[in-house]
């Protein structure tokens, strides 16, 4: 219904941003993650914001969410198609995580990692590292026990599975290739590639 809503902040909580566009005040629930980085865009002062939106319609109501960056909504997507993941747990990982390092949890299976997210047991976590990692099956990190590849071949891989996990967060081919283009990633792991091409999105 909504993909973003652009407008002035007139108010915000660790846990609720409101935003008002054309007249109308929208209260939007928010990570601790993007309101950090409204503070941090913003200050004590009110400013023009751009949050992107999911709206949740339940049975016992409506809510929309908020996100100050769209590889948080996409997280926040798949982390509610998880079964057992309602939209208050997927706000509490994503609180805990920031994309990148959601990404690395996953796909190297680490559920304790995950599990440390408020609320988040290590069954609920377990259960979205499998669902989600068939989603990423594009994306593999090297075992410590295989032997050692050359390292063109390491780089390449790890450029592929990068490339992979975040064009399934949204991003287009032109956009990674575009925030890679002055960067060496030879030697780099997948986590590497993907902060950096992170970084580069937000700005």
């Amino acid at each position: 219904m909504f993909s973003y809503i652009k407008g002035e902040l007139t108010e915000l909580e660790p846990s609720r941003a409101t935003v008002e566009a054309c007249g109308v005040g929208y209260s939007l629930t928010i990570s601790g993650t993007t309101h950090a980085s409204l503070v941090s865009l913003t200050g004590n002062e009110m400013a023009t914001v751009k949050l992107y939106t999911n709206l949740a319609v339940r049975e016992d109501g409506v809510e929309l969410f908020g996100f100050y960056t769209k590889e948080e909504l996409n997280f926040f997507s798949l982390l509610t198609g998880v079964s057992g993941v309602g939209p208050k747990a997927a706000i509490s990982i994503l609180s805990s995580f920031t994309a990148a390092d959601l990404v690395s949890a996953i796909v190297s299976d680490r559920p304790k990692t995950i599990a440390t997210a408020q609320g988040i047991g290590v069954k609920t976590a377990s259960r979205i590292i499998l669902e989600l990692k068939d989603k990423l099956q594009n994306v593999s990190l090297p075992q410590s026990s295989a032997p050692a590849a050359p390292a063109a071949a390491a780089s390449g891989s790890a450029l592929a599975d990068a490339e992979s996990a975040l064009t399934i967060l949204g991003y287009r081919e032109a956009e990674i290739r575009e925030a890679l283009r002055d960067v060496n990633t030879a030697g780099m792991s997948t986590e590497e590639i993907i902060r950096i091409c992170l970084s580069k999105f937000v700005k």
